[in-house]
């Protein structure tokens, strides 16, 4: 999964938002999307490859394991938030 920049900022984004929509709401702004999205793919990372999960490799496998994340990421966000 080795993406430039660019495609990490453009991945970070689209995963942000995706998630922002599936965990109720609809983002936080184009730049905290980012932010959630890319730190969303780092926990995705780090969980598949804990459960010994692969979705291939490529711009999608790694849209949908960052969503994954960032969603996992944006749950105990709220579940912070909301104690």
């Amino acid at each position: 999964m080795e993406h430039g920049f660019i495609a990490w900022l453009i991945i970070g984004a689209i995963a942000g938002w995706l998630a922002g929509i599936l965990v109720k709401g609809g983002g936080f702004g184009l730049i905290v999307d980012i932010i959630v999205g890319i730190v969303g793919a780092f926990i995705g990372g780090w969980l598949a490859s804990l459960l010994g999960i692969s979705v291939g490799s490529g711009f999608i496998g790694s849209i949908i394991i960052a969503v994954i994340g960032a969603v996992i990421l944006l749950f105990v966000i709220r579940l912070i938030k909301r104690a």
